[in-house]
């Protein structure tokens, strides 16, 4: 009876590991244009449990906030020029898909003051995405960022599961889809 049970976990435990293999290549098969940057782990990876300062100063936060949801996790700074240009594709993404089961979430690494952080966001007309903040670079360390922009794709779960180097058009059709893939949901036009 013992090796029965036994066989059925591991059966099950197999067409799990092959469906979420099946599901990383179904996509992998949606990047096109900027999106084939997009790398997907073949094993999900852990993020970093240290802490942030929120918006404004408004206390420290922690990637673990955002349990149960996909979080899209930009790493920028101020004085990026292929940021400048990315971020309002991330607040576009954020308007199409930002709810319950997703969030873009930005992260201001290094030396960015609240100001020139509002500065910013205030020139490219972004006003929905948080303006938190990682002065001492130690999330972006501790998650091995280098170089910005950096984005990276996180589960509900908690872990990465695929990150883009560089910057990219977020609100392009490939990267409107594999989000809508991975929530399950109709891609938005």
């Amino acid at each position: 009876m013992r090796k029965l049970l036994v066989g059925i976990v591991y059966t099950a435990l197999a067409l799990c590991a092959n469906i979420a293999i099946a599901d990383t290549a179904a996509l992998e098969g949606l990047r096109e244009g900027d999106m084939k940057k997009l790398v997907f782990h073949a094993d999900p990876k852990p993020v970093s449990e240290l802490s942030f300062t929120l918006a404004d100063g408004a206390g420290d936060g922690s990637l673990a906030d955002y349990r149960g949801k996909y979080v899209l996790l930009n790493f920028w700074a101020t004085w990026c020029a292929p940021c400048r240009k990315e971020m309002p594709m991330l607040s576009a993404l954020q308007d199409t898909f930002g709810g319950d089961d997703f969030e873009v979430v930005t992260l201001a690494t290094g030396r960015n003051s609240p100001v020139g952080i509002q500065k910013f966001f205030d020139e490219i007309g972004v006003a929905n995405l948080p303006r938190h903040q990682d002065p001492r670079q130690a999330v972006a360390r501790d998650m091995a960022v280098l170089g910005l922009p950096i984005t990276v794709l996180i589960d509900p779960d908690g872990n990465e599961i695929a990150r883009l180097q560089g910057d990219a058009d977020w609100n392009s059709d490939s990267a409107r889809a594999i989000l809508a893939a991975l929530l399950g949901a109709a891609p938005q036009g």
